[in-house]
């Protein structure tokens, strides 16, 4: 049985730089940096550099750009859990006067408020934010570019705003609750708002020539919330371990799922991805990779994990571009998915049996379609088609007897066990559709009833 702190084997790590070395030369990086994590363990780290003797390891600096969104997005939803708002609010609300303030909480982390993508001239990711001393000068006049609530719209003064809310609640700047609600609580103490020794500077390389020139790394001011943060390697797959299963002592399990969630309608030809709250989900490969990605100049940074897989993945490359890094990190969460598949969990019954769970468990019909509920290892339910596509969820239970459903078609529905006189089932009611133990059960509460002659033949 493979074990998780095992190291992978040789061929896969010769795969693994064999990625990185690639991406490096042909990207034309300076250098690149990356490492991998598998089932809560780091099993590779590896980098490629242009100076002879200075690789940088995983605990070397490199911007991350919008990867600091993600956190952004989690101490809002950290008070939101607290009960200080509610991501269906109004901006204005909370943080009068800011112009922007009829869009919601959950638009602004979902990118779907119709925000302008970037601030108003200079570029903002290329000079100090001193020139941006207000949120007016951040947000501009260029007003709602888009209907809130219909399109994702990428808005970096979004997350300035989100920022913004986060220091109005807590009385302390951005900086500082961030330390204090993930960084130490995760033991990232290599991230910062600023950079800290060892780090990677940042250049830019010519298109036409082997030539660099050397980035300005600016104090973005209020657009930090936005992508101000330094981080390495071993920190941000800390990060990854968090959001694969949360953390109570940052945001529980269910808030983090919550984050993954789609948040607006994709654009037309996106249906391989999607950004929920703060983070970014695409499909590849028939697997699903959850992270972000991010850049400013001198720097691309990339963070995917695979909860399939139990594999997550972190790449960097101090290049202002030239280097696909979300690319790169997809491919080494592929190399170890493909080479060393994870292996899966003993079975085991479950500790006790719950004899009136377990009559609930076997074939149910909608109508003439069958479908089969059985019980989980955690003690919920779920009922799926009995062959072929089809609607199908995950439901736990509630205190007063019911079920709600966890995802898919049935996703926030009532499963209700409908019994009669005597306390035997009668049939499951399910979002108002009736589920019976045999198709159209006479017995059971058929909406509209059942033919009395019941079933026959042609000749009949």
């Amino acid at each position: 049985m493979t074990s998780p702190s095992e190291q992978l084997l040789p061929g896969t790590q010769r795969a693994l730089l064999h990625r990185i070395a690639t991406a490096q030369a042909e990207g034309r990086s300076p250098s690149l940096a990356a490492a991998v994590q598998r089932q809560g363990q780091v099993v590779w780290n590896g980098s490629r550099t242009c100076v002879d003797g200075h690789a940088p390891d995983a605990d070397t600096q490199f911007r991350i750009g919008s990867l600091t969104k993600t956190f952004t997005a989690v101490l809002v939803l950290r008070l939101r859990d607290e009960g200080l708002l509610d991501l269906a609010d109004p901006l204005e609300k909370h943080l009068p006067g800011t112009g922007a303030g009829d869009v919601t909480l959950h638009q602004l982390l979902g990118h779907s408020a119709g925000l302008g993508a970037e601030s108003p001239a200079p570029w903002w990711e290329r000079t100090p934010g001193s020139l941006r001393p207000g949120l007016a000068d951040v947000l501009g006049d260029q007003g709602g570019m888009h209907p809130a609530g219909r399109r994702h719209h990428y808005s970096n003064p979004g997350y300035t705003l989100l920022g913004a809310l986060i220091e109005a609640a807590r009385g302390a700047s951005w900086a500082e609750v961030l330390r204090n609600e993930i960084l130490d609580p995760l033991g990232m103490h290599r991230t910062s708002p600023q950079a800290q020794a060892p780090h990677a500077g940042g250049w830019a390389v010519h298109p036409w020539a082997d030539v660099m020139l050397p980035e300005p790394a600016e104090d973005l001011g209020l657009m930090a919330p936005a992508g101000q943060l330094w981080s390495t390697t071993a920190d941000l797959l800390r990060f990854a371990a968090f959001l694969a299963e949360g953390d109570d002592r940052v945001l529980t399990a269910a808030s983090v799922a919550e984050m993954k969630a789609p948040a607006a309608p994709p654009e037309s030809g996106d249906w391989d991805g999607h950004y929920g709250l703060g983070l970014q989900v695409i499909r590849r490969k028939g697997r699903t990779l959850i992270g972000h990605t991010g850049s400013l100049p001198g720097f691309l940074a990339a963070l995917w994990f695979s909860a399939e897989d139990d594999v997550a993945a972190v790449a960097f490359a101090n290049v202002t571009s030239g280097v696909a890094v979300g690319e790169v990190a997809a491919a080494l969460v592929d190399i170890v998915a493909e080479a060393e598949p994870r292996i899966p969990e003993p079975w085991r019954p479950l500790p006790e049996v719950d004899a009136e769970l377990l009559a609930l468990t076997g074939p149910w019909y909608w109508g003439t379609r069958p479908n089969i509920l059985r019980l989980t290892s955690d003690r919920g339910l779920e009922l799926r088609p009995l062959n072929g596509p089809g609607r199908g969820a995950r439901f736990t239970a509630r205190p007063d007897g019911t079920w709600v459903g966890l995802d898919g078609y049935y996703a926030g529905e009532t499963l209700r066990v409908v019994r009669n006189g005597d306390g035997s089932v009668n049939h499951l009611d399910l979002g108002s559709f009736v589920f019976t133990r045999e198709p159209y059960d006479p017995a059971a509460a058929v909406p509209g009833g059942v033919d009395e002659e019941g079933w026959r033949g042609l000749g009949s």
